[in-house]
């Protein structure tokens, strides 16, 4: 399967304080989830001060991604918090691919993750697949700023049980933090069920019996000519085939100023058949498990952005301005396209208002990075950081990168290609 999945970062409020009331959650994968965490930590201290520290709502807000749930602690007498973090093993794509392949043997399991749920018994998939979901011993690791001497400290604890807390909302957590987000894991789940439903459509592994025909003897008379209907699949195969009709002739070529009797010129024909034999291909890769991924859903204005920007003939983009509903729009569209794809045409069109710690970082990044080049201080607005006087800004996408862009007669027009450092974003725009 493809290495590229859509594996971000997710984050999520902090747990307000609870007094008293049950420590672990209430749904069978919270509950799951903290059995593995107590048989991996058994000692009852460590695990009585995690309790305390998780339901005193000194833990900041957590960021759950691929491999690591983290957090900060706000801690009595501290400076700073303490950032915590828990770490546990990715599986790789061989394990995704075993997992599936187990699954897809187990109707109610598949059917309860295709509506969305994630079934208990996707244990016993995975447990056939020889791979764990939950965390096996010495599997969860932890690690935390603070001077405790408990390994793991009561602020990694706290972390695991608040964990827990989440999986009552969205089970499907304990997927992305194993390596796969939920869109990409039903992905690759249909593309096994696919495959299994094409191979037993051609017939493949069925046995003479099976199939309910009987086998051609070595000794039947040839026969020629259509076999009539109703006649087995082993024998019309086995008769000679039977010679095609002669081609027509060609028609005369037209002479010089004919007009085409559509009224639709020849060109855009032979690039739309190309094009869509291109978007063929990519899906057919994508189901036999050898493309990127699978190709993008595109809206209508979407695919037109797409074609103006793939096509070099000038006709192309002429032709589809005159005929789309927002012909101002579709060069600047084209133009992001061309530097990024659907996502960079999501980032000119889209104004959205990202998680905190993404806008800590990038402030942090670009204060330190330009600190002696006398930049201006940004302007932040949603995702765009404007440089006021330098006609220069940067666009945080919902991909992780930033997308620069320069203003041309009071428009933000795309500058370049993204980049997942928004210094190097940033530099990309001042050499320019």
């Amino acid at each position: 399967m493809s290495d590229e999945h859509d594996n971000r970062p997710r984050g999520f409020a902090a747990f307000p304080s609870r007094r008293g009331g049950r420590i672990r959650g209430q749904s069978w994968w919270s509950r799951a989830w903290v059995e593995s965490m107590e048989d991996g930590w058994p000692e009852e201290e460590p695990l009585k001060k995690g309790r305390t520290v998780a339901r005193s709502g000194r833990l900041g807000p957590l960021t759950v991604g691929p491999g690591r749930v983290s957090t900060q602690v706000y801690d009595d007498g501290a400076d700073e918090p303490y950032t915590v973090v828990l770490a546990l093993p990715e599986l790789d794509d061989e394990q995704w691919d075993a997992l599936w392949e187990r699954t897809a043997d187990r109707p109610a399991e598949t059917e309860a993750l295709l509506a969305g749920e994630l079934p208990p018994d996707l244990l016993e998939a995975a447990e056939d697949a020889r791979l764990g979901l939950l965390p096996g011993y010495g599997e969860l690791e932890p690690d935390c700023g603070c001077d405790e001497p408990d390994h793991p400290c009561a602020h990694a604890i706290a972390l695991g049980y608040q964990f827990s807390w989440l999986l009552d909302e969205e089970p499907q957590l304990l997927l992305l933090v194993r390596g796969r987000d939920w869109g990409t894991a039903l992905e690759e789940l249909k593309s096994v069920l696919l495959l299994r439903a094409m191979t037993e459509t051609t017939g493949d592994g069925e046995d003479e019996e099976d199939a309910g025909t009987e086998a051609v003897r070595p000794d039947a008379p040839a026969v020629t000519g259509p076999p009539a209907v109703g006649t087995p699949a082993d024998e019309a195969y086995a008769r000679p085939a039977v010679p095609l009709p002669p081609l027509p002739p060609l028609p005369d070529p037209p002479q010089d100023g004919t007009e085409p009797v559509t009224g639709i010129e020849a060109d855009p024909l032979e690039r739309l058949v190309a094009d869509a034999a291109v978007r063929a291909r990519e899906l057919l890769a994508y189901t036999l498990g050898a493309g990127d991924g699978p190709p993008r859903l595109l809206g209508r204005w979407q695919d037109t952005v797409r074609i103006a920007a793939t096509h070099p003939d000038p006709r192309v983009p002429a032709r589809l301005r005159d005929a789309c509903d927002r012909p101002e729009e579709l060069d600047r569209a084209a133009e992001a396209w061309r530097w990024g794809g659907a996502a960079a045409l999501e980032v000119l069109e889209e104004a959205w208002q990202p998680e905190g710690p993404d806008m800590v970082r990038a402030c942090t990044a670009l204060s330190t990075g330009w600190e002696d080049e006398g930049l201006p201080e940004p302007v932040v607005r949603d995702n765009r950081w404007t440089l006021p006087g330098r006609g220069l800004q940067l666009r945080y996408g919902r991909d992780g990168r930033w997308y620069p862009y320069r203003e041309r007669s009071g428009t933000w027009w795309p500058a370049g290609p993204p980049a997942h450092d928004p210094v190097l974003a940033l530099a990309e725009l001042l050499d320019g």
